[in-house]
């Protein structure tokens, strides 16, 4: 598999791009110390996992305003985190657009299963086909 052609979609003055010089890292970082789900947040777990994962960069005129990263072995599995979108975009449709576009990426479209943790988005992702685990008790983790 090969990322020498990023992803690129662009609509309406926004563009959705896979390059990673596209992606604007103080930006992002800045972001997610806003969000507050990423606690022990540094530059260094920014950028390594940045630097392991498929990152959609969302920009207006050359500004990031928006994020996603997925974590993914391209074949049967993708984890969706740290998407997020600037306030002042909010609600005018980019979030959708953005995972749609993911969802819709040729590397990511056949998998078997997309999984995210989210815990004040649910109603966002049911509108985008996300369900709730079928069998939850089958999932675990192991925290530190």
């Amino acid at each position: 598999m090969s990322h020498v052609n990023y992803f690129l979609r662009k609509k309406d003055g926004f563009v959705i791009s896979t390059d990673p010089a596209a992606l604007d890292k103080d930006a992002v970082f800045e972001f997610l110390l806003e969000a507050k789900w990423w606690t022990e947040l540094t530059r260094e777990s920014l950028e390594r996992a940045l630097r392991h994962s498929l990152c959609f960069s969302l920009k207006e005129n050359g500004r990031q305003i928006g994020v996603a990263r997925v974590i993914t072995d391209y074949s049967t599995y993708a984890y969706l985190c740290d998407v997020f979108i600037v306030e002042e975009h909010r609600r005018r449709g980019l979030g959708s657009w953005l995972i749609r576009s993911i969802l819709e990426h040729p590397d990511l479209k056949d998998l078997k299963r997309v999984a995210l943790i989210t815990h004040d988005a649910q109603t966002f992702y049911l509108r985008l086909d996300f369900r709730f685990a079928l069998q939850p008790d089958y999932y675990m983790e192991r925290l530190q």
